[in-house]
């Protein structure tokens, strides 16, 4: 393995482990670590993608229930994970799981919107992977799905402010890992969330061209009409990518 996968799987490791140290008052009845049991398809996609050619970090917020929760892949809907970043790996269970939100790992049929979206753009941009991988990488802020009493995902920016300080305080020193292992040039918020968190964990430094691009969740208006393109534009009008 390379010097920058082993820097990247020793950081997600520490990740994994701080995260399943901390506690949640309500809204969050339910947290989902699938850095914990999807590990085997996370370290898959970390060693067949990470490169230390990546000049270009992406940042997602944390997992949605049928992507990440799924396959432990960001952004990770199972028909973009097996068919286009080529990764399929056996999925245990949470330790407790929602009866309404089941983990059912690569057997999972649901679709994440956002997932399809990203991965879509990204496929249709580069055509393979490998393409795309060269100087470009996809990371998660948070690795942690939350959920009310209900099953109702509870996004990071919803849970109690004791609880986001810690919460904060540990993603942040596996971003600024994450920063310093592939030694991006410019770093992508996939939106206002994501974009804040780089920002604040990088002090804005100059050294960084730092951007967002809106986020693809079907939640948010904007993302219905031609989310593809509004990306599409946002990255060339920041310099990211050229016409």
């Amino acid at each position: 393995m390379s010097k920058l996968v082993d820097q990247l799987l020793d950081a997600a490791a520490w990740l994994r482990d701080e995260c399943n140290r901390l506690s949640f008052q309500a809204p969050v009845s339910w947290k989902y670590n699938p850095l914990e049991y999807a590990w085997v398809a996370h370290e898959s996609y970390i060693k067949a993608h990470a490169k230390s050619t990546c000049r270009v970090l992406f940042l997602g917020m944390n997992p949605g229930p049928y992507g990440m929760a799924q396959t432990g892949v960001p952004f990770g809907e199972v028909a973009a994970v097996k068919g286009w970043l080529g990764i399929e790996a056996d999925v245990s269970k949470p330790a407790k799981e929602h009866p309404k939100r089941p983990v059912e790992g690569f057997a999972c049929t649901k679709s994440e919107v956002s997932g399809r979206r990203l991965w879509g753009l990204f496929e249709r941009k580069f055509e393979k992977p490998q393409h795309f991988f060269r100087r470009h990488f996809v990371t998660n802020y948070c690795p942690l799905v939350f959920m009310d009493d209900g099953g109702r995902n509870v996004t990071p920016d919803k849970i109690k402010r004791d609880d986001a300080q810690k919460l904060n305080e540990t993603c942040d020193e596996h971003l600024k890992r994450i920063i310093e292992a592939i030694k991006p040039e410019s770093l992508v918020g996939i939106g206002a969330f994501a974009e804040e968190c780089l920002n604040r964990v990088t002090a804005r430094a100059s050294k960084y061209r730092i951007t967002r691009i809106l986020h693809p969740s079907p939640a948010s208006p904007a993302a219905n009409r031609d989310w593809e393109g509004t990306a599409t534009r946002q990255l060339i009008e920041s310099g990211i990518w050229s016409e």
